[in-house]
This record gives structure tokens, C-alpha cells and sequence, in this order.
């Protein structure tokens, strides 16, 4: 009773005075009430099938009474004190608002909170069996459809569907359905059983695969929860769409229990399982790996793999290098059958101060195709982290490394052909930047000394500090980077040097700012890591590219524009715990 009457408002509830006065009226009032409150419930679920149930229905139904009971601004203040000696008592507690009032009041509150609202009194928890409650919660928790009766089964094909069952006696085959018939639940189901207790898995995740890593997009996908892993395109370039691929889906059955469902292989949905580690993590198992199987062996998997990830045979690829790339990822990756362990990626929030939108791209990395990278900026450094990789420099690791107050004047474009000329721009700049590194290292370890033996002061460290920056802004004056002060709006002409390998990229001829960088090369399985210096130049708000100078080649990156759902990071704090968490993972 005390839970009733915090909830209801101050004082007792209607039901509560009426307890008192039951000497007083008939004993049957109590009765008479409740079969009085279900009817107009009733009548309230029937009127929000098929419709979203806003205020607009709400206008509808509400008579001039109503308008003045509950103070509309369209009413006349005194007719609405004229009415008081006959009309309708003012409500004194939430209880007594008419049930229609109460469907709006909790359509806005968070679908985990309306169980405990269930249980202050039975009106509420015969409120709480509308239908427009859980699908406004539905909708504006999880991004589903209007209509449940209507949605499509989006990512689930016509064969996933339905499967042919021939009978042997009968010539003609039948059709049985492999999904329940959805007629028959409702919002709240589709909300308790399904989207409520796999929410926890929603948004980006990057799959344990070795060195290769990969990015999936867990959404509500129509009736379903897929795990789509995105794949690059067959003839790969940073301007096509990335292909998607699904790795499970959960959905309700007429028992209205959750079922998973593993989609690798070739045999169509099976049984699979998913289990949550920890936070953050979350692991996928199949309990049927024998619908991977092919009747031809390993070779007819090997040729399927390879037309799905690649589109084309292994005769079609000449570079014999190429060839042994993809036949080792094809031995790495099968070996998992689908069972993996997955680890939140969150996307990089954005700052008014950020050179273009941080997010992600797909960049060229030779043979090895195209790669996913995160972009993210953190004070003067622009920063791109992989999140597919390579044997070379696998997932996790930071590719690119910006110095955003180190810009670069392009010289002209005849001088901007000559390798050798663009080599002797940042070299000069990378010679700077190790100069000043070590001094810092040299000042840092000299001030650590001095306060150990208690021989220097402050003052004189301060000196030699002052120093020592002077002679870093004297040094750094006399390079490119003095030219900071360009308009980082206006386009200037670029082309790439000859002799600097690049893919049959279509780059832009203009670009708006270049700076200083290093790009992060290694030898096959991570080794003898280096960072060598390279041009970052950004093209627009969606490309960039980096010149990577030692290898004497071109990377262009694209923006992925795909809409990514439940991925931003609440916070920068927990967006860098993850940079370095990831990075942890491969080292």
C-alpha cells in the first residue's frame, strides 16, 4: 500500500477510501469498478491495434470535460468552475487518470522499469497489457518497425524461409515453413524474450581471428538480431560498398523462447549458441559444425571460400605472392567454424576541434587487399587503428600515426612528381621530430638525476628547459611546418610522385591540408616493427591518403558510410580503454 501511494501520488488511493467508506456504500461497488476499468482497457488495446496510439488519439477520445478537467489551454476558466459542482471530481492520485492518459505516461518510460509499474495495483498492470506501451519501447530502444504483423524478415532469404520437403509417393514437392507465424505474439514478447535479453550484444564487435580480426555490426535486422561481418568487395575499391555477410541470427519461436542460429556454411540455418564472457565480450558457438562441410572436401570448401570472399578462382589471381596470402588465411580462418570470441569496438567521439569527422574507412593495402581502419584524433595527433588486418601488421595495431602540427606546403607539381624531392620534404621534418624526441628523453633523464643527487635547483632546470625549447622552435621554424597558417578550406593542386606504387584508384587532383606522419611496416608475423615516415594528405570530409615513402607506395582510404547503430562510445575515457585493450590483444 505505502508503494501504491508513493506512486500514486500524496494520500490514499481511490481504492484505498473506498475500503474506508464500504460501510457505507454496497459491497459489490469494488466489483462493479474493476469490471467498469477492464472494459474501457480493453476497449483501449482494440482502438491501438493498427494505429500508433499518439496524442492525436488521445485529442480523439478526450471529451470538453476532459479538456477542462485537466486544465486545456483551449477552455475558458470559468466554464471550467462552473462545472466543477457537476462534473467529474479532480483526480488526486496517478491512479485516477483515465487509461488512455496512463498509456502515454508509461510508453515514455524505459521498458525495464514497467514490471515494477505492473505491481503497484492491477490497473496498472491491466494498463500495462496495451500494445502501443511495448511498441513505442520497441521502437525507440531498439529501432524496430511500426508494425510487427508487417515486418519482413530482413537478412533471411526466400530459401531461409521456407525449405522443400519432397515426398517420395508424391511427384509434386511441398513447401514447409521454417519460421514461426508471428501472428500470434506480441510487442511485450518480442521485448521480453528477445530484444531485452540480447541487448547487451547490440553494436560493434571485432572477432578474435588472429592477426585478421574483422568487424561486426550486431543489429535488430526486421524480426531478427543478426550478427552481419562485414567483407570487402569482390574487385576491391575504397569507393564500392563493403558486402555483409550473416554469422548468426536469434529469433522467436511460437513458445516464445529465443532461438540461435549459426549461418556459416552451405546447409542454411542450425543450431548454434551464444554466451556471454564477460562485459564487453560475448563468444558464438555451433553445435551442428557438419553444415560446413562440403561433400567435395576441403578443396570444393577452399573454391567456395575463395568465390565468396574474392569472386574470382585461384588461376584468376597471378601474383603468386597473392596466392599464398589467401591460401593461409583460408587454413587460419576455417579452423574456427564459426565458434569465435567477440570484443566491443566502440566508434571515436567527435570533437568541434577535429580535423574531418572521426569514424571508419577502408584503405588499400596492396596484396592484402582492403583493410578496415578506425580514425580517431587525440589532441595533435590523428591516430588510424586496424580493425581488419594482415600476417604483416595484424588487427589492432595503429597503421597511421599524424602529427597535426606538423602541415606540409606541397611544393609544385612538377617538383611534387619527383620522388626524390617529396623524400627530402619529410625527411627533413622526421629528423626534426627524432631530434626533439631524444632531447625530451635527454632532459627528462637529466631532470630525474639531478633530483635524485639533490645538486640542481629549480631554477637552473627551468633554464635549461627554457633552452632547450628555444632551440626546438628555432629548428622547427626553419622547416615546412612554419606554413601552419594556410586556410585549411582552400584546395591545393596534388598528384602522386613517380615511381610510387598505387592501385587502380580513381584519387582526387586537389586536396586540402597535408601533414607529417608515420606509417607502422613489419615483416611476416609482426616482425622487426618500425614506424617510417610518410605525407598524410586529406582529400574531403570522406578520403584521405598516406604516401608511405620507404615503400614507395599510395594508400587511399574511403569512408564507411553504413549507419552503425549502438556504437558510439559514451565517453573519450572509455573510447582510449578500448584503443589500448585492443592493441593488447595483439601484441
Amino acid at each position: 500500500m505505502a508503494v501504491c501511494a508513493r506512486l500514486c501520488g500524496v494520500g490514499q488511493s481511490r481504492r484505498c477510501r473506498r475500503r474506508q467508506r464500504s460501510n457505507q456504500q454496497d459491497q459489490g461497488s469494488d466489483s462493479d469498478m474493476d469490471e467498469e476499468e477492464g472494459e474501457r482497457i480493453e476497449g483501449q488495446g482494440k482502438g491501438d491495434e493498427g494505429s500508433c496510439g499518439g496524442p492525436e488519439r488521445v485529442v480523439a477520445t478526450a471529451g470538453p470535460s476532459d479538456a477542462c478537467e485537466y486544465g486545456s489551454g483551449h477552455v475558458n476558466r470559468g466554464s471550467c468552475r462552473d462545472r466543477t459542482s457537476t462534473g467529474p471530481p479532480h483526480p488526486q492520485s496517478l491512479s485516477e487518470l483515465p487509461p488512455e492518459l496512463l498509456v502515454e505516461i508509461f510508453s515514455l518510460l524505459p521498458g525495464i522499469v514497467l514490471p515494477n509499474v505492473a505491481l503497484v495495483c492491477k490497473k496498472f498492470r491491466q494498463i500495462l497489457n496495451t500494445e502501443t506501451i511495448w511498441r513505442r519501447r520497441c521502437m525507440a530502444e531498439f529501432g524496430m518497425g511500426e508494425d510487427l504483423r508487417k515486418l519482413e524478415a530482413g537478412g533471411a532469404s526466400s530459401q531461409d524461409l521456407y525449405v522443400k520437403r519432397v515426398n517420395p509417393r508424391v511427384k509434386s514437392g511441398r513447401f514447409m515453413k521454417l519460421l514461426p507465424d508471428y501472428e500470434h505474439m506480441d510487442y511485450r514478447d518480442v521485448y521480453a524474450h528477445l530484444l531485452h535479453p540480447y541487448r547487451h550484444i547490440l553494436g560493434l564487435w571485432q572477432p578474435d581471428i588472429g592477426p585478421y580480426g574483422g568487424l561486426l555490426n550486431v543489429v535488430v535486422d526486421g524480426l531478427f538480431i543478426i550478427g552481419w561481418m562485414y567483407l570487402p568487395p569482390h574487385d576491391p575499391r575504397v569507393e564500392d560498398p563493403m558486402r555483409r555477410r550473416p554469422l548468426f541470427r536469434i529469433h522467436l519461436w511460437e513458445s516464445k523462447k529465443a532461438t540461435v542460429e549459426c549461418m556459416y556454411g552451405h546447409k542454411g540455418p542450425h543450431k548454434g549458441d551464444i554466451q556471454t564472457v564477460k562485459k564487453d565480450e560475448f563468444s558464438t558457438k555451433c553445435n551442428q559444425t557438419d553444415h560446413h562441410r562440403m561433400p567435395g572436401g576441403r578443396q570444393e570448401e577452399f573454391r567456395t571460400w575463395l568465390e565468396e570472399e574474392w569472386g574470382r578462382t585461384l588461376e584468376e589471381i597471378f601474383h603468386e605472392h597473392m596466392q599464398e596470402l589467401i591460401l593461409m588465411k583460408f587454413i587460419y580462418t576455417s579452423q574456427y567454424d564459426n565458434c569465435l570470441t567477440y570484443r566491443r569496438i566502440y566508434l571515436p567521439p567527435a570533437m568541434p576541434s577535429d580535423l574531418l569527422q572521426p569514424g571508419l574507412f577502408k584503405g588499400t593495402y596492396g596484396s592484402h587487399g582492403l583493410e578496415i581502419v578506425m580514425l580517431s584524433f587525440h589532441g595533435p595527433s590523428a591516430r588510424a587503428t586496424k580493425l581488419t588486418g594482415d600476417p604483416n601488421v595484424p588487427a589492432g595495431q595503429l597503421t597511421l600515426d599524424v602529427d597535426l602540427s606538423r602541415p606540409v606546403v606541397l611544393p609544385d607539381l612538377d617538383q611534387q612528381r619527383n620522388i626524390e624531392e617529396l623524400s627530402r620534404l619529410i625527411l627533413g621534418i622526421h629528423e626534426v621530430v627524432q631530434r626533439e624526441e631524444e632531447q625530451q628523453a635527454n632532459d627528462t633523464s637529466d631532470t630525474v638525476r639531478c633530483a635524485a643527487e639533490g645538486v640542481c635547483g629549480d631554477a637552473s632546470v627551468a633554464n635549461a628547459l627554457e633552452l632547450d625549447h628555444g632551440a626546438c622552435s628555432d629548428s622547427c621554424q626553419s622547416g615546412p611546418s612554419s606554413s601552419s597558417s594556410n586556410n585549411p578550406t582552400e584546395s591545393q593542386p596534388f598528384v602522386l610522385p613517380l615511381g610510387v606504387m598505387a592501385r587502380n584508384e580513381v584519387y582526387p587532383r586537389t586536396c586540402r591540408k597535408c601533414f607529417y606522419g608515420t606509417g607502422l611496416i613489419a615483416g611476416h608475423g609482426f616482425t622487426s616493427p618500425e614506424r617510417t615516415p610518410g605525407l598524410f594528405v586529406l582529400f574531403d570530409e570522406d578520403r584521405f591518403g598516406f604516401i608511405w615513402l620507404e615503400l614507395k607506395s599510395f594508400s587511399l582510404y574511403s569512408r564507411l558510410t553504413d549507419h552503425l547503430p549502438h556504437a558510439h562510445a559514451p565517453c573519450m575515457e572509455r573510447f582510449e580503454a578500448m584503443l589500448r585493450n585492443m592493441q593488447s590483444w595483439t601484441s
